[in-house]
Parts: C-alpha cells; sequence; structure tokens
C-alpha cells in the first residue's frame, strides 16, 4: 500500500530542489506557481460559457466545477502545497460555490433559474461532499493502515521479514529475488514507504560490503523500489490510485471483490516481478556469487502482538473470501482490525496520529470532483461533446494509460489517478457496449489504476525511488533505463489481462 505517495515533506523536498530552475529560490517559485494556478482557475471562471466547446453552453454550476478542476489539476502538478491541502481547498471551494449551502450572493434569488443571465442549474447537497471523506473506499484504506501501524508496532514485519528471506538461501541471484518478492508482498498491505525504508535499512549494509566496482549491488537497490511499486498493483488497498479506481467503479454500480481483484492483479504483479528479477541480473550482474543478510529484530511474543498476528490473518482471509463466504464487503471488514485493536488496547490515540490522514484526504478530494461532476451533469456533458464513438476503443483505454504514466512519472500517482479516473469513469459510462469486449469499465479505470503505479523511471516518481536513489548507489540513467523497461512492459501484461479476462473475473 502506497500511503504516502509524494505527500511527505521529506521526500517533496527533493522534487523541488530539481525541478526548480537555477538561482529561483523555492519560495518564489511556489508562489510563482500558485499565482499560474489561480490564474487558469479565475480565467476559467469568467470564461463566456461558450468557450468551452460544448455541446450546449454548461450551467453556472458546471462552469464553476471546470474552473474548481482545473485549478485543482494545476496544483497538484505544480505542487505550490501539499497535494492533500489541496483536496482540502477542493473540497471546500465546491461547498462554497456549487452546493445547496453555497454563499447567497453566488446563488440566483429565489425561485429563479438564471443567475448573470446563465442557467444556473441544481446544486449538489452540501451532505453529499462532505461525505467523500466517509466514502467506504476511505474506510478501506483507513483498516490497511491500522493493520500497517499494528503490524510495525509489535515487529510483525520485521519477524515475517526474516523468515521469508530464509528459504532465498545466499546465493545472489535468489536473494534478489527474495528482496523483490518480500518486498511486493509487503507493499500489497503496507505503506509502500514504509516497506521501502524497512527493506532498504536492511540492504544498505551489505550493499556497503559489496565490491565497488560491481553492477550487483545497482541492481539489488533498483529491486526494492520496483518490487514496493509493483507489489501495490496486487490489492484494492495497494496503494491510493487502486482506491481511487475502486470507488468511482462501485459509485457506478460495479463492486470489484477484494479477492476478484487479487486474483486478477497477484498474477500480473508475479509476472513483472520475475520479468524485472531477470532484467536486473542481466542488465547488473553480480560480481560474487553469495550475499549473507543478516535481519535484525524477530516476532514480537506478548499477548497483544499474538492479537495482531491472529487479527491480522482473519482479516485477510476476510478480505479474499468473506465476500463469497459471508456475505462482507472489503470496506466493512476493514474496520474489523480497528474495531479489535482498539478494544484490547493493541493501539492507542497516539497510535492514531500515524494513519497517514493527508492520504485521505487525497483521495477524499478526488472523489468530491467526482461528485461534482456527476451531480451538476457536467461528466454527462463533457462526454456528450467528445466523439468517443468515433475513436477506437483500444487506442482510447491505451492512450489513458499512456498519459496517466506520463504524467505520474513528474507528479504524484495520486494526484494523476485523482484527475483522470473521475472523467474516464463518466466517458466510461456513456460507451459501455464499446467497451463490453475489452474488458468492461473495469479494465479502464483498473488500466489508469496500474499504468500510475508503473511510473518509477525518476528519483522524484514515487518515494520508494526517492529513498533508494538517495541511498547513493543508483544512478539517475540506470533508474531511468530499468523504470521505462518495466514500466512498457507492465502496461503490456497488465492491459492484456485486463482486457482478456476482465469481463470473466469482473462479471462485467
Amino acid at each position: 500500500m502506497e500511503p504516502k505517495e509524494q505527500l511527505s515533506t521529506s521526500l517533496s523536498e527533493p522534487q523541488t530542489a530539481k525541478s526548480a530552475p537555477s538561482g529561483v529560490p523555492t519560495d518564489n517559485k511556489k508562489l510563482i506557481c500558485l499565482g499560474i494556478c489561480l490564474a487558469i482557475g479565475l480565467l476559467a471562471w469568467f470564461l463566456p460559457a461558450s468557450a468551452f466547446g460544448l455541446k450546449g453552453d454548461p450551467t453556472v454550476l458546471e462552469q464553476r466545477v471546470i474552473a474548481i478542476f482545473l485549478f485543482a489539476a494545476a496544483m497538484w502538478i505544480t505542487e505550490p502545497i501539499p497535494i492533500w491541502t489541496t483536496s482540502v481547498l477542493t473540497m471546500v471551494l465546491m461547498l462554497l460555490t456549487v452546493s445547496n449551502s453555497a454563499v447567497a450572493f453566488m446563488t440566483p434569488e429565489k425561485g429563479a433559474e438564471l443567475y448573470n443571465g446563465q442557467i444556473y442549474g441544481e446544486p449538489i447537497s452540501y451532505k453529499a461532499i462532505m461525505a467523500a471523506f466517509a466514502d467506504p473506499t476511505i474506510m478501506l484504506f483507513m483498516g490497511g493502515f491500522v493493520l500497517a501501524i499494528a503490524a510495525t508496532k509489535y515487529k510483525m514485519d520485521a519477524g515475517l521479514a526474516k523468515a521469508m528471506l530464509k528459504p532465498f538461501g545466499t546465493r545472489a541471484e535468489y536473494v534478489l529475488l527474495g528482496f523483490i518478492l518480500i518486498s511486493a508482498t509487503f507493499s500489497m498491505f503496507m505503506s509502500n514507504t514504509a516497506t521501502a525504508a524497512m527493506m532498504l535499512t536492511i540492504l544498505s549494509p551489505v550493499l556497503a560490503t559489496l565490491p565497488s566496482d560491481g553492477k550487483g549491488k545497482i541492481g539489488l537497490a533498483l529491486a526494492i523500489p520496483i518490487a514496493c511499486n509493483v507489489g501495490g498493483i496486487g490489492t484494492p488497498i495497494g496503494t491510493p490510485p487502486n482506491a481511487i479506481a475502486t470507488g468511482f467503479l462501485e459509485k457506478q454500480g460495479i463492486e470489484i471483490a477484494f479477492g476478484d481483484w487479487m486474483l486478477m492483479m497477484v498474477p500480473v504483479v508475479l509476472i513483472i516481478l520475475v520479468f524485472s528479477w531477470f532484467l536486473l541480473v542481466k542488465l547488473f550482474p553480480f560480481s560474487q556469487r553469495d550475499i549473507v543478510i543478516e535481519v535484525p529484530g524477530d516476532f514480537d511474543k506478548s499477548p497483544k502482538a499474538f492479537i495482531v498476528y491472529v487479527t491480522f490473518g482473519i482479516t485477510i482471509f476476510l478480505w479474499v473470501f468473506g465476500k463469497d463466504l459471508f456475505g462482507i464487503n472489503a470496506n466493512v471488514v476493514a474496520l474489523i482490525p480497528f474495531a479489535v485493536f482498539s478494544i484490547t488496547g493493541v493501539i492507542t490515540k497516539k497510535d492514531l496520529a500515524l494513519i497517514d490522514w493527508d492520504v485521505l484526504w487525497l483521495v477524499a478530494g478526488g472523489f468530491a470532483l467526482g461528485i461534482g461532476l456527476d451531480k451538476t451533469g457536467l461528466g454527462k456533458h463533457m462526454v456528450d461533446s467528445i466523439p468517443l464513438d468515433q475513436w477506437p476503443t483500444l487506442v482510447m483505454m491505451i492512450g489513458a494509460g499512456v498519459l496517466c504514466i506520463t504524467m505520474s512519472t513528474f507528479m504524484s500517482n495520486s494526484g494523476t489517478a485523482a484527475l483522470l479516473v473521475p472523467i474516464l469513469a463518466a466517458a466510461g459510462m456513456g460507451m459501455q457496449e464499446q467497451l463490453a469486449s475489452f474488458g468492461g469499465v473495469p479494465a479502464l479505470l483498473i488500466g489508469v489504476a496500474l499504468s500510475a503505479s508503473l511510473a518509477m523511471s525518476l528519483p522524484i516518481s514515487t518515494p520508494p525511488n526517492a529513498l533508494a536513489y538517495a541511498k547513493g548507489f543508483i544512478q539517475q540513467k540506470d533508474m531511468a533505463v530499468v523504470g521505462i523497461i518495466v514500466g512498457v512492459f507492465g502496461m503490456i501484461v497488465g492491459y492484456s489481462a485486463l482486457i482478456l479476462f476482465g469481463n470473466t473475473v469482473f462479471g462485467n
């Protein structure tokens, strides 16, 4: 699971430093970016309605949603402020301007349909916008965060890493494979950033002892971010783009069961990981035969730790099989460990501060924008204005993935998904017949989530990349070459699976 994306201050600083022009102070650059973002939003707010090129002029509320959307997009791309704060600001702007609790001077007189000569439209319920933060998908993510906090607190992660590395022995190539598979497994259920930090901590002493002229250490260092990024694809809670995609599918009446997602995506993950292993061994061969890994720490054996281990296992079982066996969906299951850990004292109110609230706000902001597109009718208006029926369906699907992976290379994966998924969800529901033979609407949206996770060719692309690059064992060109190859291969495998088996697995 990737709760941080590029939200952490410590991880966002390298991005700013690398992207800022020489001689331009960072604060000044942020102010310039903020000014540009405001200008884009205000321009869209005050443009004539006919300037948007839609079939029929947008209503006042539709135009305001366009302005807020463009402002949010510019803010997420340039990041003059942390991206989660942009989501908060987006929700507040929507409450004040397009809801049924908007400020009085922005609404028409009672009973009037026009506002400044333009059709006003139907306001969105303020409760619907606020409810975005309590969306069931948000609860699913929160449950995942609580599990990860408890697992770290009671040393379950370190104990598992130690136990799981043993079968791979000391042969260098197999140790590399072990780190790849273990990192990916942890990233399916825990923070990608935390997993990368833990695995790099275990690996760093070993890297320092390897021959300076050997390439093997580069492959080992690259294995961690690759595995963490790819591993997050394996579960709905693996990374925020997955949650955004499943959240919008649920809003369209398409529920993707936790087990069904894993049935489709875990094989995809395994294929990409094995390919990555072969690639790293080929590009960065080891100059020595054996590597000895010493993992510090072991399983905590306290009663509370036992509660964590049992609850973790039961939760994973219910996530995978609960819908079919007991009729409980994954969102409800996610709150079970929260309740158990709270009652038994496994987690305390201090531990709650460790929940990645910034990620929850970010995802909620994306959902709020989706509500704006849906409830004002803007999404349908946009889809009706784009000749999607004249585009080859496969080109549209793959094109969305290419756009996503390109944007995610330079900006937050979650921010990219929050921008693209609402529009594609509206488009997908308008062309269900065309998409039916290509995996349906789930294939379209899950493909975007997949593409976001495969953007890993630069140190700034994801926090795991930044952490690995900061260790000093990797050159940017090596990360770019491997990241691009794995990304392209991953998209081929992922989209092939979604198109061929999407309808069978997801039943749509």
